[in-house]
């Protein structure tokens, strides 16, 4: 019996007429003509100029603080900790970090103090000239060293967050290992990862007639902002509006929340509106970063087929200076560190640390990419070690329905065999005749191009961990204003499609045209709290309770006129004018059971399954990689909208294989990025991606709407092992560090030219 057969097969859907077709996105039209409005587009009247003085060391005893003479006579107003009317902290998940560093400075780059004038360039100027001097003081840049280190950067050991899962018994199985078994070793890095969103951070404060302020700016999360507003003003006497977005991928979650607080307190020290817009060179050396790890594998696998018997794995991430939303990625990191793989033993220690280094924080995958690159290069080496097919190894140990996970979760609609064999069949497709020919530059016709293919295989959990949707709550509003219907979620969108995609769930819903229904504007103070847009949640979750919200709407409208029938009928039956509107909320039916101290339990309420196949040339002279296709197939639950839902996997694949080869954070003495221009920060354009052959698999998740599961972090997954593998492969060179720039992969090819001893 083939793998594949040992898997769900995937259901055909029901015809719908709006879900499952890829509608004209409704905000294209505003944001190809220039019509939608980005913070920056935006100029209240009156405005002023803030800009950041930041730390010029990573760890220091601030001595003094002045504005230049110069700057002072001409009215640059300076705002320190001293202007902050609440706590000076930016509220996350621990209250660690300072809305503005008041004695001590914690990484480079780190704001210290504000300023605002009537210009930019003027601002910009004077945050240059601003008299800071500091007592630098020891800083600590390794985790490996900062853990337990006498240098206190949080709590009594530098630690963010440990956990450790266990299942069965991993040391058992270590000690008493049966006949015909192996242990096999290894050791895998990646570096920072940045976000590299289009636009910039950017917030737009505004002081509002009546009293309170208005914010309004480029953001994933607008009650993360406002949560953190409400400790530093000591107030709620605000609302936060997210203007059109260019881009997150995690970088516009939490840190929006310190450009707000900004704005916030430079609007209130000078009684105007304050616009704080990040210039590129600092919106890379001050934002958060992907984090980077080390790990360390130890497998006992049996010899003949590579079977895994007992795992242990050690995840050490670097969390930056302050805690952020580390602990998250710590966790995610932690139950994703096995990859797709059945082990029936097993023991998963993650730990997150504190260093001198500019915070990391949220980007695509939390956690997830580290780790099943970890994970896929062991597979990987356990197939070189033993002598066997890489793939035949992935087919050995891939979950299969009713296995369980190493937090002790069953299972269900294991859809990763599916994807593999659908993968496998498209990648039989030969290569265009254009992307067969010899690539230009590098020698031309002469150089040394070595063909090769490498598969990767993820799977990922959808929505927040364990029970973390039953306690967010989330929320969602329609209603009926005139004949149209009105969404009010907070759920934003950053690129990924939700100002088409919940439209397109609600009307399907009501049996509406889609013209008829609208998100309304992502303001708090029209819309309930909806979660964050994070963790591949906003379609599965958030689109789930409005789409019971839609539904309850019509019970709404079904109890007003008498009778239950089609909506129009219905509402052709109304005596009231009134605005008719009705709230949803996310509710946990008990199904899943989780222990977030002991980490048992059911993890996520659904998983993704995904494979990637990469075709690609090593140059054997220059140690360049060139892209020539790019092969995934992915179980998406139902693609409510195919065009977008595409678009999403192959945006993220390419992000991937920049992550794979080319984005390397260069860092300075103190830890602070050197390389913070476009022009050296290296990721891939649209002239080096590759033809992208995308299969959308459809195994419907029953706690989503239609059907549908979260895709937005699953293609960042695995397309870099998939092309470390093609890498060795082709040439025998063996890379288990990201990225795997032209410097590493030659020095990886001498590695492997070189005779054993």
């Amino acid at each position: 019996m083939s793998a594949s057969t040992l898997q769900p097969a995937p259901q055909t859907p029901p015809a719908l007429a709006l879900v499952g077709q890829g509608v004209v996105r409704t905000d294209g039209h505003a944001k190809v003509t220039g019509q939608a409005l980005y913070v920056d587009d935006v100029r209240p009247e009156g405005c002023l100029y803030g800009a950041t003085i930041r730390s010029t060391v990573a760890h220091a005893r601030v001595t003094r603080l002045a504005l230049h003479p110069d700057d002072a006579a001409a009215g640059v107003v300076l705002v320190t900790a001293a202007d902050i009317p609440g706590e000076n902290v930016v509220a996350l998940m621990t209250d660690d970090q300072p809305a503005l560093a008041s004695a001590y400075t914690k990484h480079v780059a780190e704001a210290v103090a504000l300023v605002a004038a009537p210009n930019r360039e003027q601002a910009l100027a004077a945050a240059q000239r601003a008299v800071v001097e500091y007592d630098v003081l020891p800083a600590l840049f390794d985790p490996e060293v900062s853990r337990g280190h006498e240098i206190r950067l949080f709590g009594a050991d530098n630690v963010f967050s440990h956990l450790t899962i266990r299942h069965g018994d991993a040391t058992g199985a270590f000690a008493n290992p049966p006949a015909g078994s192996r242990v096999v070793e290894g050791v895998y890095r990646c570096g920072h990862q940045e976000q590299l969103y289009i636009e910039t951070q950017g917030m737009i404060a505004t002081p509002r007639p009546g009293g309170g302020l208005t914010l309004f700016g480029s953001m994933q999360c607008p009650y993360y902002v406002h949560k953190a507003l409400k400790r530093v003003l000591g107030h709620t006497d605000f609302n936060v509006v997210q203007a059109v977005t260019g881009g997150g991928f995690g970088g516009k979650e939490e840190y929006p929340s310190l450009v707000a607080i900004h704005a916030a307190l430079l609007a209130l020290k000078t009684g105007r509106p304050v616009k704080l817009i990040y210039r590129r060179d600092e919106d890379l050396r001050a934002t958060t970063k992907r984090h980077p790890m080390r790990a360390r594998y130890r497998t006992l696998v049996d010899a003949g087929t590579g079977r895994l018997l007992a795992a242990e794995a050690e995840l050490l991430f670097d969390g930056g200076a302050y805690n952020t939303l580390s602990p998250v990625v710590n966790s995610r990191g932690a139950i994703h560190a096995l990859g797709p793989y059945r082990c029936d033993h097993a023991v998963i220690d993650a730990l997150m640390v504190a260093t001198h280094t500019p915070p990391n924080g949220a980007f695509r995958g939390f956690g997830a990419p580290q780790a099943h690159w970890s994970a896929e290069r062991h597979i990987d080496r356990i197939a070189r070690v033993l002598g066997l097919d890489p793939l035949a190894v992935r087919r050995t140990n891939m979950y299969r329905d009713g296995d369980r996970t190493p937090t002790g979760q069953v299972l269900r609609d294991v859809g990763i065999g599916i994807v593999l064999e659908r993968a496998l069949e498209r990648a039989e497709k030969p290569l265009p005749p254009r992307l067969a020919a010899t690539r230009p530059g590098g020698g031309g016709p002469a150089a040394r191009l070595v063909p090769s293919r490498g598969l990767a295989l993820a799977w990922h959990g959808c929505g927040f961990t364990g029970n973390g949707e039953a306690a967010l709550k989330g929320k969602a509003d329609v209603a009926l204003e005139g004949r149209d219907v009105v969404i009010y979620i907070a759920s934003t969108d950053i690129g990924q499609g939700p100002e088409t995609i919940f439209p397109q769930i609600v009307a399907e819903t009501l049996g509406l045209p889609l013209a008829r229904v609208r998100n309304a504007p992502h303001d708090t103070a029209q819309v309930p709290d909806s979660g964050p847009t994070v963790a591949s949640r906003t379609t599965m979750v958030v689109g789930g309770v409005a789409q019971k919200a839609a539904r309850k709407l019509r019970d709404a409208l079904a109890a007003e006129v008498g009778f239950d029938g089609d909506f129009d009928r219905m509402l052709a039956a109304r005596k009231s004018t009134a605005n008719l509107r009705v709230q949803a909320e996310y509710t946990d039916d008990g199904s899943l059971v989780w222990d977030p101290k002991t980490y048992q339990g059911d993890a996520y309420p659904a998983f993704g399954w995904a494979c990637v196949i990469v075709d690609l040339d090593v140059d054997a002279d220059t140690g360049e990689v060139f892209y020539r296709r790019l092969v995934q197939a992915t179980d998406v639950g139902r693609a409510i909208n195919p065009v977008l839902c595409s678009g999403q996997l192959e945006g993220g694949a390419l992000q991937a294989l920049g992550f794979a080869t080319s984005e390397e954070l260069v860092l300075d003495a103190q830890h602070g990025m050197r390389n913070n221009r476009l022009t050296n920060y290296i990721i891939p354009t649209a002239l080096d991606a590759p033809e992208m052959e995308t299969v959308l698999v459809e195994i419907p998740f029953a706690g989503g709407p239609f059907g549908a599961k979260g895709i937005g972090e699953i293609p960042h997954d695995v397309p870099h092992a998939a092309v470390a593998q093609a890498i060795e492969r082709a040439t025998g060179a063996v890379l288990d560090r990201l990225p795997m720039t032209p410097e590493r992969v030659l020095a990886a090819l001498d590695t492997a030219a070189e005779p054993s001893a």
